[in-house]
């Protein structure tokens, strides 16, 4: 899918055509085809490789310099249909005369950059609005981070009262969340500094017109960079730690179990052995006695409450 916006100075944010496209346009292509590709790239005269660079979905974080463009790569993070959570390239190109974003799924970082949201942004300031998708993408991922550990929080509350398979498997999910969220971020954090860098690059200047408020822009992305890594990290030990101390549960109230059966199987054990014992077809005591039933009962039931009294001192049960 191929969109074309641009800021107006003074009214909503407009759609435009290839035709009627503009400069300072933003060109937002979403699971692109391989025509629209080649259309974009004869228009602005961007490198295919750089649009393509967003369609793999392995892809790491990273910048890209041309004579005419600068690509920057960065992760953002998506939920999907089975609420996992996970991390997609989206390309961002700045050119001269326009910028382009790339990726291979619509993500809320992109679509909330919209009408209703269009006084916040300019499409023809385009360190600006390059900085501002960095920053979405950052709150993003803490948005997603207090998710994370709030549904955490509920699936221990769950496991203190009844272990489910399907609470342990979220937790499983969950962490293989962070997992994909600390691999994007730290690669994330490269891609930052770099810019930090290149701010000073003169030759870059014509393309990336980096002014005081865009540096105090990138300084704040970068914080919240940081500090979504740091959420990371920790929330990461909690769930570790989450996961090993239920699964020592489990280990343990299984023990408990099989401790409690073998128990009880050698309780019951010994009115069957009392009971072979005098069933023999040979002369046993109380085999004349009238009341022999019922002292065989006994000594069967008191032989089974003993041993079920040593084994209760003992903690069997």
């Amino acid at each position: 899918m191929l969109k074309i916006y641009k800021s107006m100075e003074s009214g909503p944010l407009q759609e435009l055509s290839l035709k009627t496209m503009e400069r300072g346009a933003w060109i937002n292509i979403t699971d692109p085809t391989p025509y629209e590709l080649k259309v974009v790239s004869n228009l602005t005269e961007v490198e295919p490789d750089f649009l393509r660079s967003a369609l793999d979905d392995e892809e790491r974080s990273h910048t890209d310099i041309e004579d005419n463009s600068v690509m920057v790569l960065t992760n953002v993070p998506v939920i999907r249909e089975d609420e996992s959570y996970d991390a997609l390239p989206l390309a961002i190109i700045v050119t001269e005369d326009c910028i382009i974003t790339v990726c291979l799924e619509e993500t809320p970082v992109i679509t909330e950059f919209n009408e209703r949201t269009a006084k916040l942004f300019r499409t023809y300031k385009k360190t600006q609005f390059l900085f501002q998708i960095l920053y979405k993408s950052a709150t993003y991922y803490l948005r997603y981070l207090r998710q994370i550990s709030k549904q955490s929080e509920e699936i221990e509350d769950r496991l203190r009262v009844s272990m489910k398979n399907k609470d342990i498997l979220r937790l499983l999910e969950l962490q293989k969340g962070l997992t994909y969220f600390n691999a994007a971020l730290r690669s994330n954090g490269a891609v930052l500094d770099k810019l930090l860098r290149l701010r000073s690059n003169q030759g870059l200047q014509f393309i990336l017109k980096i002014y005081e408020e865009d540096e105090e822009l990138l300084e704040d992305v970068i914080i919240e960079n940081k500090q979504a890594r740091e959420m990371v990290e920790m929330y990461g030990k909690i769930l570790a730690r989450q996961a090993d101390t239920f699964s020592s549960i489990i280990s343990n109230n299984q023990n408990s179990v099989m401790k409690f059966l073998a128990a009880m199987t050698i309780i019951i054990a010994i009115p069957t052995v009392v009971s072979s014992f005098f069933g023999m077809n040979v002369p046993v005591p109380f085999s004349d006695n009238g009341n022999g039933f019922l002292y065989i009962m006994l000594i069967a039931v008191g032989s089974s409450c003993s041993l079920a009294y040593a084994f209760w001192r003992r903690n069997m049960f």
